[in-house]
This record gives structure tokens, sequence and C-alpha cells, in this order.
């Protein structure tokens, strides 16, 4: 498994994987082409045999950062990649001088919501129905900003 920035030759299969992931909520290719764009965003794939197996995407603007998203295909999922990105994703907000993450996840994605606590990632608030009736959204900070040592 390698990490890399993702690049514009990535954008069909993140997208195709957005899609799988994320039926109601896709990103679309042009959202993608955009966030490549800006100076405040770094996205980064996670390729195995050039197949890409997850992803991230990062605002940092330091003292603030936030995840714009994170995913693992559901063949690499329970493998530790959701740990191997976020710890990458946080090494780039400290080197960009963030001190805390911010984040929401979906109330009914159990596995992000675990994958966070390990991280120390706590509840701020809830936005009620936000994703779907009765799928909230939990918006999360980590507060300082710190990798998971033991993955």
């Amino acid at each position: 498994m390698r990490l890399e920035p993702m690049r514009w030759w990535h954008i069909d299969e993140v997208h195709a994987l957005e899609q799988q992931l994320f039926p109601v909520d896709t990103w679309s290719k042009e959202q993608f082409w955009s966030e490549l764009a800006q100076p405040t965003r770094s996205y980064v794939v996670a390729l195995e045999e050039n197949e890409v197996l997850g992803y991230f995407g990062l605002f940092a603007l330091a003292p603030e950062a936030d995840v714009q998203t994170i995913a693992v295909s559901p063949k690499a999922q329970g493998k530790g990649l959701g740990s191997l990105l976020l710890n990458e994703l946080i090494s780039q907000a400290l080197d960009r001088g963030c001190e805390q993450l911010m984040l929401e996840v979906r109330s009914d994605n159990d596995s992000a919501l675990a994958l966070y606590a390990r991280f120390g990632f706590v509840e701020l608030t809830v936005r009620r129905n936000y994703y779907a009736p009765s799928v909230d959204a939990i918006v999360m900070r980590q507060r300082p900003l710190r990798k998971l040592v033991k993955q």
C-alpha cells in the first residue's frame, strides 16, 4: 500500500469509489477537480498495484483544519487503511501549522465513529437530519492534534 497525492488521473477511480460508498451524497467529478485546484486543500490516494483503495481530503488554514472527506474501499475495510489515512491527514495538518481538526460524520457510520474515537476525537454537536431523515451529522474535533501511535 502506498500513499500519494491525488492527481487528475485518479479522479475517475475516486469518483467511482465515492459513488459506491456515498450513493446519496456523492461528490461530482467537478467537485474533485475544484478541490485539487485549491491551495488550502490536500488530497491523497491509497494505492495498491495502482488501484485506488482509499482517499482523503484535507482543508488546512492554520490554526484550523477540516476533514473534507475520507473513504476506504469495502475490500480494504477492517485492515487498518482508515487509520493510515487519518494519520497521514493529521501529519499534513500538523505540517501546515494547524492546532485542531474538525469533521462531521454520519450518525449511522459506526466504523467511522469508532475510528475517530480511537484517535481521540470528541463530539461537539449534532446536526439533526443533516444527511437524511433520522441520519444526523455528528460534528467532532481533535484538539490538540495528535497521530495515533499504535494502529
